[in-house]
């Protein structure tokens, strides 16, 4: 974690060290201009004195020049401060429950679990689970009771489609349900899982859940572990007794 966050550090320091040598370089090659332009006024012949829009020109482009390294160095700030924020989002989600709306579940000690929805009742619902590289590892066609429209619940106890007992870790669940004309029903799927660390080494935090890391984007809601929410109940409790 120390590393990670040292990257993020060592990445600003070096957008911040390359405004200020654009800037250094800006100010230098500006007042050389300014001197050659001095010269050439005062050695300019008077008869047939030089064109001063060429270097009204000149100084216009300094200028914009200028102004874009100033809306870099802002724009620099911005992204840090961005990048600053959602790395804190994602240090507070720690310890809690989080909903994942991605598909993505986690299979520990033989059980994932999972939520899945119907927009309508279907005539056919087909639930597949994959491994973290895409692999079916088991599917299942739904019953009667997991057709109709509403929520169903979804327990994958880590036996394969080929008998094996598949390893603890992160999978994603598809469901593909049709209605008896054969058009598609639109579905949801949800799963809880527990945030046990936040990677920051990359482009954008990314959540530690099991074995594996899914992005804040699939988050759809943070809740505190039973636990914590049960002792603070209790604690409460009993203060009031």
């Amino acid at each position: 974690m120390t590393d990670a966050v040292s990257s993020a550090a060592n990445s600003t320091a070096a957008n911040a060290s390359k405004t200020a040598t654009s800037s250094k370089s800006l100010a230098s090659n500006f007042q050389t201009f300014l001197t050659l332009l001095t010269t050439q006024l005062q050695n300019q012949d008077p008869t047939s004195p030089m064109d001063s829009n060429q270097f009204t020109q000149q100084l216009v482009m300094y200028s914009q020049v200028e102004q874009q390294i100033d809306t870099n160095s802002k724009l620099d700030s911005l992204i840090s401060l961005s990048g600053n924020q959602t790395s804190n989002l994602a240090m507070s989600y720690l310890g809690k429950n989080v909903v994942l709306s991605d598909g993505t579940g986690q299979l520990y000690g033989g059980s994932a679990d999972w939520t899945y929805g119907l927009a309508n009742g279907a005539k056919a619902t087909t639930l597949t689970v994959k491994d973290s590289n895409g692999n079916v590892v088991y599917s299942k066609t739904a019953d009667s009771a997991g057709n109709t429209a509403g929520t169903h619940d979804f327990k994958w106890d880590g036996t394969k489609n080929n008998g094996e007992t598949a390893s603890d870790g992160l999978y994603t669940l598809t469901v593909s349900s049709t209605a008896a004309d054969g058009t598609s029903i639109k579905t949801s799927i949800a799963s809880r899982v527990g945030v046990t660390g936040v990677d920051l080494s990359g482009s954008s935090p990314q959540l530690i859940v099991g074995t594996g890391e899914v992005p804040l984007s699939s988050v759809s809601l943070v809740t505190l572990p039973v636990s914590s929410s049960s002792s603070s109940s209790s604690s409460s409790s009993s203060s009031s007794s």
